[in-house]
């Protein structure tokens, strides 16, 4: 059993990974749209790869729970300041993103794809860009290879909200987009990093 002082202490392992004012300056500080090579400068230890994948297993374990973690299962004797610290660099670098994702039985949650009118592209489309990526229904906006597309996931509180949204969005941008296609998600299968999936990434033993 965790004494509840260890928590404060840690100040929670939980905030440091769902941050919002730690998101918010690393979006702010992520440009403006345009292609950029944004990779974490972080040279991973095994220690670290650990670290994930007990947080991607359950992120409201603290930093003192994560120490037992890696003395008992894998002989590694650190502090709980030590792991602490090591989640806040891994966070402050960008090595893991944050969000807040409600469940999807509160919003409709939907994939949007938007097409390109070579016409109008060059002087419209960051205006279209913006108006995306600040939507407040955006919660994952990106580019995709292949057809070079614009692709966002979004979340609306009603179907009707959606169909409002397109609708303002094709007033105000429609030259720059010949059509866009939106697919509803109605059940999802799996949501979440599987914690394995972190022992992909490069490490060093220490």
């Amino acid at each position: 059993m965790v004494d509840p002082s260890d928590r404060v202490e840690d100040e929670n392992v939980a905030e440091a990974l769902f941050s919002t004012d730690a998101v918010a300056e690393r979006e702010k500080s992520e440009g403006d749209g345009e292609t950029t090579d944004n990779t974490p400068d972080w040279e991973f230890k095994t220690r670290d790869v650990i670290i994930l994948r007990e947080l991607a297993r359950d992120p409201q374990l603290s930093a003192r729970e994560v120490t037992d973690v890696l003395a008992e299962k894998h002989g590694i004797d650190v502090s709980h300041v030590t792991v602490s610290k090591a989640i806040r660099n891994m966070r402050d670098e960008g090595v893991f993103r944050e969000a807040l994702i409600p469940h999807e039985s509160y919003f409709v949650f939907a994939l949007m794809e938007f097409m390109f009118n070579p016409e109008h592209f060059a002087d419209n489309w960051r205006d279209a860009m913006e108006h995306i990526r600040d939507s407040q229904y955006s919660i994952f906006y990106f580019l995709a290879d292949g057809v070079y597309q614009w692709k966002a996931v979004m979340m609306f509180p009603s179907q009707e909200a959606e169909s409002r949204w397109l609708h303002e969005f094709y007033k105000e941008h429609g030259k720059v987009v010949n059509n866009v296609r939106s697919s509803t998600m109605t059940n999802v299968l799996k949501f979440g990093t599987t914690p394995g999936l972190f022992d992909h990434l490069e490490s060093e033993e220490g």
